[in-house]
């Protein structure tokens, strides 16, 4: 499969390496352009892009940047795309400032949805990058963690669960994008590294917090 990653920070270059371990063939790109990502290309065989290279003609394109970062990114870079877009992004007010429309209910993925305009699938948001690269289980052990997965077309969320069965780990269904609030920092499932039974029921018993504007 054709990925591109559009971040090269922790999450991103853990991507990076185990997809291309996988053999999917994987564009990594950031902000500073493709020379700064060299070393990252050496360590993990992905190829070292443009953003424009990380998301033109791919099947996914994974945007792992700072929530204060997506309104940066080129306009129209999806334009024509049929890719399945994922956002791993998790909003935090002390480095990307006070975000109205996140702050008043938005859902996370859904304003970075908006951002791009285009529909996008969270996923990934929930686990620490250490654990990402290294605590894959083969399915059906005990131990395997569940990743919480939200969107509104059920089809890509099929693509984004298969991604993550190939790396050793159960998706889980949160629902639509506005549902995923119930995987945002702060719910019982976040960082909890839960297998999918109880993860489910850490999704069901999560609280949506109050709007704070």
């Amino acid at each position: 499969m054709k990925i591109g990653i559009i971040g090269a920070g922790h999450i991103g270059s853990v991507l990076a390496r185990r997809f291309t371990e996988l053999g999917h063939d994987v564009t990594v790109a950031n902000s500073r352009g493709p020379e700064t990502l060299k070393d990252l290309a050496a360590q993990t065989g992905a190829r070292a892009g443009t953003v424009t290279d990380a998301a033109h003609d791919k099947e996914v394109v994974i945007v792992t940047i700072p929530e204060k970062n997506v309104p940066t990114l080129p306009k129209g870079l999806f334009a024509g795309s049929r890719a399945v877009v994922v956002d791993t992004g998790n909003y935090y007010p002390q480095r990307d400032g006070r975000i109205g429309e996140i702050e008043s209910g938005t859902t996370e993925s859904r304003w970075v949805s908006q951002q791009l305009g285009r529909p996008v699938v969270k996923a990934f948001n929930t686990i620490r990058a250490s654990h990402l690269l290294s605590n894959g289980r083969p399915a059906g052990d005990r131990e395997r963690i569940a990743l919480p997965v939200a969107g509104d077309d059920p089809n890509a969320k099929v693509v984004v669960s298969r991604l993550i069965d190939e790396l050793g780990f159960d998706a889980v269904d949160t629902g639509g994008l506005d549902d995923s609030w119930r995987q945002q920092p702060g719910t019982p499932v976040y960082a909890a590294d839960l297998p999918a039974d109880a993860a489910r029921r850490a999704l069901s018993d999560a609280r949506r917090p109050a709007a704070r504007a």
